[in-house]
């Protein structure tokens, strides 16, 4: 059996390290795998919607010194050790 990454339990902080993890249907696949730091959070009212708090929380990521043009939820970042 496959040993699936998961997200943190607490929401990230600008500064952390990640890796994208969606899977290969997601509309940014092109994405899974690529690892970089957190550069801004938002929080809505999603969690208040599903009741998971967690799902409240989108991310920017920098990777390599680029920004990915795209924000991910909580759910589609796991933490890298760095």
């Amino acid at each position: 059996m496959e040993d699936v990454p998961q997200p943190a339990s607490d929401p990230y902080q600008p500064g952390d390290n990640v890796q994208v993890y969606v899977s290969e249907t997601d509309p940014d696949s092109e994405h899974h795998g690529k690892e970089g730091t957190i550069t801004d959070v938002l929080q809505d009212n999603l969690g208040d919607e599903t009741g998971r708090e967690l799902d409240s929380y989108s991310y920017c990521i920098e990777t390599s010194g680029e920004g990915i043009d795209v924000w991910f939820r909580h759910r589609a970042l796991v933490p890298v050790s760095q």
